[in-house]
């Protein structure tokens, strides 16, 4: 099992190049980096982490795409993920080149980490009818996954539509990037997972030992090896109990959630963090 990390990137926080600049040389396998356009003042939609008041680092994300690239340009092994990258709030020939520009420029590197989006306000600030969010999502990453692996590709559908297109570069990674998709257990989820995806991001570790079969199932069902399967529990606060339960139950990745704050406040954390790479 990896171990990786995820840090809300902010303009106050520690800075992404220097982090993972650090991580690397402690030897995590991955940064995860959120993603919010904005956020709508209304607040209508209540905070997904069932707190009262939405925590300040929503309002202040970075570009995930633009923080990866600033850390790509200063590592080498580390991958690089969204986590979560919110595929419907994009244009999809110009998303398809920025991700396929990050994975040509770090070598192969990027983890697409996606998922449907929870603020209501902010998708509806973009034009999206949210009832139908799955499946523009859907269409967005087999348009992508197209342009990604074909020389010339054309997509056809319901809310993507182009005619045959040249797009380079392509990414290193082939037929795609490694996609993971976020969301709770079910089976339109994992439906999509076994559709267009590579595995799975469930926020924390609740009732993994019931989904993590049903998964495999579904991707069995596709036809796809289920051997192959990823399951990267996010935002995972450590103890020893809780990581070698999630080894047992075969993840393959957990990814540890580091403090959205200055770099006096994050590196003592990711030293604390390290412990949890021996025998990873």
């Amino acid at each position: 099992m990896k171990i990786g990390l995820t840090l809300f990137c902010t303009d106050r926080s520690m800075d992404p190049v220097e982090l993972a600049r650090e991580a690397e040389a402690r030897g995590f396998h991955s940064l995860y980096i959120p993603e919010h356009t904005h956020i709508p003042t209304s607040r209508r939609t209540p905070p997904p982490t069932g707190d009262a008041e939405l925590p300040e680092e929503y309002k202040r994300t970075l570009d995930p795409f633009v923080a990866l690239a600033a850390a790509a340009s200063v590592t080498e092994r580390i991958r690089l993920g969204t986590g979560i990258a919110l595929v419907a709030q994009h244009d999809t020939l110009a998303l398809a080149k920025t991700i396929a520009t990050l994975d040509q420029l770090s070598g192969g590197r990027v983890v697409l980490g996606i998922g449907y989006g929870w603020n209501v306000e902010e998708m509806e600030s973009h034009g999206i009818d949210v009832k139908r969010r799955r499946a523009l999502v859907r269409e967005k990453m087999l348009a992508m996954q197209a342009l990604w692996s074909q020389e010339v590709a054309e997509f056809r559908g319901e809310f993507v539509r182009f005619e045959p297109s040249w797009q380079w570069p392509k990414p290193v990674q082939q037929p795609r990037p490694r996609v993971l998709i976020g969301g709770g257990a079910g089976p339109k989820l994992f439906a999509a997972i076994a559709e267009f995806g590579d595995g799975w991001l469930p926020i924390g570790g609740a009732g993994l030992k019931a989904a993590i079969p049903e998964l495999r199932r579904a991707f069995e069902a596709a036809g796809r090896d289920p051997a192959e399967l990823q399951v990267a529990p996010m935002g995972v606060l450590p103890d020893a109990g809780k990581l070698d339960h999630y080894r047992e139950l075969g993840v393959t990745e957990c990814v540890l959630r580091l403090p959205s704050a200055p770099r006096d406040g994050v590196l003592p954390k990711l030293d604390a963090f390290s412990r949890w790479l021996e025998g990873a």
